[in-house]
C-alpha cells in the first residue's frame, strides 16, 4: 500500500508541476487573468495534497486501514476538486458547458477536509505516534 500511496503521490506531484507551468506561461493567451487565477488554486490544492500523500505513503506508526481511508478521501478529494476547477477555468475554451460540473468542487473540497480529519482524529486516538 505504501508503495502505491508514495508512486500517486509522485505521479499527482509532477502533473501538478506540468499543469502549473502550464497555466503560468500558456494558459494567460488563451483565457483571462481570472480563469488563470482559478486554475492556479486547483494546481496548488494538487501540490499540497501530493505532498500530504509523499507524507502518508512514508509514515508506518498508522494500520493499513486507516492509511487506506486516508488515501481515498485525498485522491478522490483532489480528483473532484482540483479537476474540476481545471475545467471549469479551460470553460470558454469549448463549446461543453463545464459549469454543470461546478457542484463536484465543493464535493471534493470536503472531501479534502474530511481526510485531514481522519488523519487528525487517528493521531489524537493512537495510543503511542511513531
Amino acid at each position: 500500500m505504501n508503495r502505491t500511496i508514495l508512486l500517486i503521490g509522485v505521479v499527482m506531484g509532477m502533473l501538478a508541476i506540468i499543469l502549473g507551468a502550464f497555466g503560468a506561461h500558456g494558459l494567460e493567451k488563451l483565457v483571462d487573468t481570472e480563469a488563470v487565477a482559478t486554475f492556479e488554486t486547483g494546481v496548488r490544492y494538487q501540490i499540497y495534497h501530493a505532498l500530504f500523500l509523499l507524507f502518508l505513503g512514508g509514515w508506518n506508526g498508522m494500520e493499513a486501514k486507516t492509511k487506506k481511508t486516508v488515501f481515498a478521501l485525498v485522491l478522490s478529494g483532489v480528483i473532484l476538486f482540483s479537476f474540476s476547477i481545471y475545467l471549469l477555468a479551460l470553460n470558454s475554451l469549448t463549446s461543453f458547458n463545464f459549469k454543470v460540473i461546478g457542484f463536484l468542487t465543493p464535493i471534493g473540497g470536503v472531501l479534502l477536509i474530511a481526510a485531514w480529519i481522519y488523519l487528525g482524529y487517528h493521531i489524537l486516538t493512537q495510543k503511542e505516534v511513531n
